[in-house]
């Protein structure tokens, strides 16, 4: 049997089961702060740089990947003086040379603005854009590549959300990225992530924004109302014996990156109207990448935000107009209020995650051969746990794609659900602030672990 709206409340209270509910909070005022006209101005100005691909001028003013991360950097420090210096502002670079698409030493440089928190400064939440641009030759540097949607898009979005949250404190810490260097290989992301685990980040999220602009497919739809969130299914990471547990144990489907798309997609539920969020299983469209990869493939939970609907003539080709069929990644191919929903989405994400307490650890389950089910997890304590309210616990039927049922169960660190088997469920744990905001849900063992 299955209920909906105020009825399934009803009936999972009378359960003992909390469904699950958000309180009031800052989450729709920020999602209202996002604002198209700034995203659009962000788009022109990034397009206005002519290109902006890796192999362009460094030196020129104007033109060129050098200006734009230059004006990315100015932009970033402009907002940290509004916000009376509460951003960091950095360069993360590494020189690569002798790749296909790097063939001449080159050095990568990304921008990075990172809003340190007030209790957990070292556990963070990321939001990423592309710098560059390419045309049809990926060699080709000097041809003009305006980038519009790929990805000068995401990469507004990245500022405009630094714009909105750096006039808030949060728990945790929120970093906002200028990645170079993915059309030519996803350098970029790789030297970032190399970074991070260099300097102890823990990274829980990382929420890369690539083509977050364009509402008009090739497929003939033109549709401003859904989006899509790629995760892979299994850590990348994930070792021969890990595997091997698995196998028995389930969670093909509950990598963190996963329950980070399952995140996503209530926060969408939630917060943005006439925004759904298609959790699309597969870790990036089929047979290509994305700047998430880089930190997937060093343990770090990513996944991919976009569009749903791509333009594949606006993407990757050189501005041109072939049998009366317009081609190039130019700016009438923009729609800045759907540009805008899709940065909100990131907003109201980037500050549940930033707001909730440390997320559980070393989760583990029991319950073969038993009527119950029984959770355990390690409970947070001192300074970075002080928002700690307890936790909260999730199930659903194992052919379901989303969280069904809750319950909260408090400051504790083990819990056994009577009469709910093992068997039949996936099973999760979330940490809740004492305003209400939450973790994203940790599912058991290596396989669903954030890290410590």
């Amino acid at each position: 049997m299955r209920y909906s709206g105020a009825a399934c409340s009803v009936v999972l209270g009378f359960l003992g089961i909390s469904p699950v509910t958000h309180a009031a909070d800052i989450r729709y005022e920020l999602a209202a702060e996002v604002s198209a006209q700034r995203i659009e101005q962000d788009i022109r100005k990034l397009v206005s740089f002519g290109t902006r691909h890796t192999l362009s001028s460094t030196d020129s003013d104007t033109r060129g990947i050098g200006a734009a991360r230059r004006w990315l950097e100015a932009e970033f420090n402009r907002i940290s003086e509004e916000c009376g210096g509460c951003l960091e502002v950095i360069t993360v670079s590494d020189v690569i040379s002798g790749v296909p698409r790097i063939p001449q030493p080159t050095e990568v440089v990304s921008v990075l603005a990172i809003q340190r928190g007030r209790n957990d400064p070292a556990r963070m939440v990321m939001m990423t854009g592309d710098i560059d641009s390419r045309v049809s030759d990926p060699l080709d540097g000097v041809s003009d590549s305006p980038g519009a949607n790929d990805n000068a898009s995401g990469l507004a979005g990245t500022v405009e959300a630094a714009r909105v949250l750096s006039k808030h404190e949060f728990a945790g810490t929120i970093v906002y990225a200028g990645l170079s260097g993915e059309e030519q290989g996803l350098f970029g992301g790789g030297i970032v992530a190399e970074h991070a685990l260099q300097q102890g980040w823990r990274i829980k999220a990382v929420l890369n924004n690539d083509m977050i602009g364009n509402i008009s497919g090739m497929d003939g739809v033109t549709d401003n109302t859904t989006a899509r969130v790629f995760s892979e299914g299994t850590r990348y990471v994930e070792t021969e014996d890990e595997a091997r547990i698995r196998r028995f144990s389930g969670g093909e489907v509950d990598s963190p990156s996963r329950n980070l798309a399952r995140y996503i997609d209530r926060m969408a539920d939630e917060f943005i109207p006439d925004l759904d969020v298609l959790m699309i299983y597969r870790l990036d469209r089929f047979g290509r990448g994305g700047h998430h990869r880089p930190f997937n493939e060093a343990g770090i939970p990513a996944v991919r935000i976009m569009e749903t609907h791509e333009h594949y003539n606006r993407q990757h080709q050189d501005i041109r107009v072939e049998e009366g069929i317009a081609f190039g990644d130019v700016i009438e191919g923009v729609d800045f209020d759907y540009a805008r929903k899709l940065t909100a989405l990131n907003v109201v994400t980037l500050a549940g995650l930033a707001s909730a307490p440390p997320f559980p650890a070393t989760v583990t389950i029991t319950g073969a051969v038993q009527p119950s089910t029984t959770l355990s997890w390690s409970q947070a304590s001192g300074g970075a746990a002080e928002n700690l309210a307890g936790y909260r616990i999730y199930w659903r039927l194992t052919s379901e794609p989303q969280w069904t049922y809750s319950r909260d169960v408090g400051m504790v660190n083990t819990y056994t659900l009577e009469n709910i088997v093992i068997d039949n469920y996936f099973f999760g744990v979330a940490s809740v602030s004492k305003d209400g905001y939450e973790s994203a849900v940790v599912f058991p063992g290596a396989t669903g672990s954030f890290g410590d």
